[in-house]
């Protein structure tokens, strides 16, 4: 019998289930994709169980993964299986997995395998359990022939809740987290002056592609920081080769002031104007997320930045709700400039990165005039 396939698992950060859930229910409902979300509070996911059968599949295909805010990753799963034998758990996996790859009607298997398990303080050793279970399963799906690596086809997963209980689905390729668990590898830099220097990394490896990295990222440029004493933000900027204002009351870093790259201002973030224009914009200051929200939008509407990469640090009840919020304002702002002018228009996108913890980074890229006649030009060639 194949499966049904009516369900979602999204991995989120422990304590933002209902976030993740309510977002996730809004997006369902705009796809009409009819369902509801099953939550518990600290389990560090969430389910989604749409009405009809197949209903997930035409779900991960309508909404845009890396559009979610709260999901670190998303599974189309089966039916949450609870009687792995002790003996042998590889056998009745390859099973499943063979009765998802007929569903799926896939020749050539799946891309990958990954084994996980929910991100809490809980899960440490089932974690370690998982990673010891990796290789043996993997064996198991490439007998069957299963597991060909081909790069267009989806990843297939297996969730673990303990030894001998979760679920195996897939994520679809192309539109789904790059990392296992939805959780990039990044090592603490050791010179930097916080482990805050973490975020702004993750930031840009999150939202740029490489390609934008380099693009955006040139030597030379000119950035501010608000909120940057002791200067984890700071630091990211000048391993780039980036000038920076660095708006803080507070000391910074000496070995980072030695650079040569920074100018330490010691004046309020809210009150701080740029005389010329810059390249860069960062925050990272304790504050209502509103109040950011608006300062940030209006430094893009005034054209003080191109680029802008912030944390909104959220309250501790409706969240979600402050995050709609916090997004009206930035687009109202932002859309009084358009009018129909193609210079002015901007990309939004935010996520809660795995070095948040509670907050959201926003990213807003509001393209300069003469960045859009170069991209014309390249079209046109």
């Amino acid at each position: 019998m194949s499966p049904s396939l009516s369900q979602l698992v999204l991995y989120c950060r422990a304590g933002f289930e209902a976030e993740c859930a309510q977002e996730i229910q809004q997006r369902a409902n705009e796809a009409e994709c009819f369902g509801f979300a099953r939550t518990e509070r600290g389990q560090g996911f969430v389910t989604f169980e749409c009405y009809e059968p197949g209903a997930a599949q035409k779900l991960a295909s309508a909404v845009d993964f890396h559009e979610l805010i709260f999901a670190r990753q998303w599974l189309v799963c089966t039916e949450r299986f609870t009687d792995l034998p002790t003996d042998d758990r590889v056998t009745p996996l390859v099973e499943k997995a063979q009765a998802l790859a007929d569903a799926l009607d896939l020749t050539n298997g799946f891309r990958y395998l990954e084994v996980e398990a929910p991100d809490t303080e809980e899960s440490h050793s089932l974690l370690s359990f998982c990673r010891k279970f990796t290789a043996p399963l993997s064996n198991g799906l490439k007998k069957a022939e299963l597991l060909k690596g081909d790069k267009k086809a989806p990843q297939l997963h297996v969730f673990l809740l303990n030894s001998s209980a979760g679920y195996i689905g897939y994520s679809p390729a192309g539109n789904s987290a790059r990392d296992a668990m939805g959780i990039p590898r990044l090592k603490f830099p050791k010179q930097a002056p916080s482990r805050s220097t973490l975020k702004l990394e993750e930031a840009w490896r999150h939202f740029l592609s490489p390609a934008k990295r380099k693009a955006y990222l040139q030597p030379g440029m000119k950035a501010v920081d608000l909120g940057a004493a002791p200067g984890g933000w700071t630091w990211q900027l000048v391993n780039q080769d980036i000038r920076v204002a660095a708006i803080d009351n507070g000391p910074m870093d000496e070995a980072l002031m030695d650079s040569g790259l920074v100018e330490h201002i010691q004046e309020d973030g809210f009150k701080y104007w740029p005389q010329k224009k810059v390249d860069w914009l960062v925050c990272d200051m304790v504050e209502k997320p509103i109040r950011v929200a608006d300062l940030m939008a209006h430094w893009l509407l005034k054209r003080r930045c191109e680029f802008a990469i912030f944390n909104l640090k959220l309250p501790m009840k409706k969240r979600y709700e402050e995050v709609q919020r916090c997004f009206d304002r930035m687009r109202e702002i932002l859309d009084d400039a358009q009018e129909g002018d193609e210079a002015a228009q901007y990309q939004l996108r935010a996520k809660q990165l795995y070095h948040d913890r509670e907050e959201i980074t926003v990213f807003i890229h509001r393209p300069t005039p003469e960045r859009l006649a170069q991209w014309r030009k390249g079209q046109s060639a």
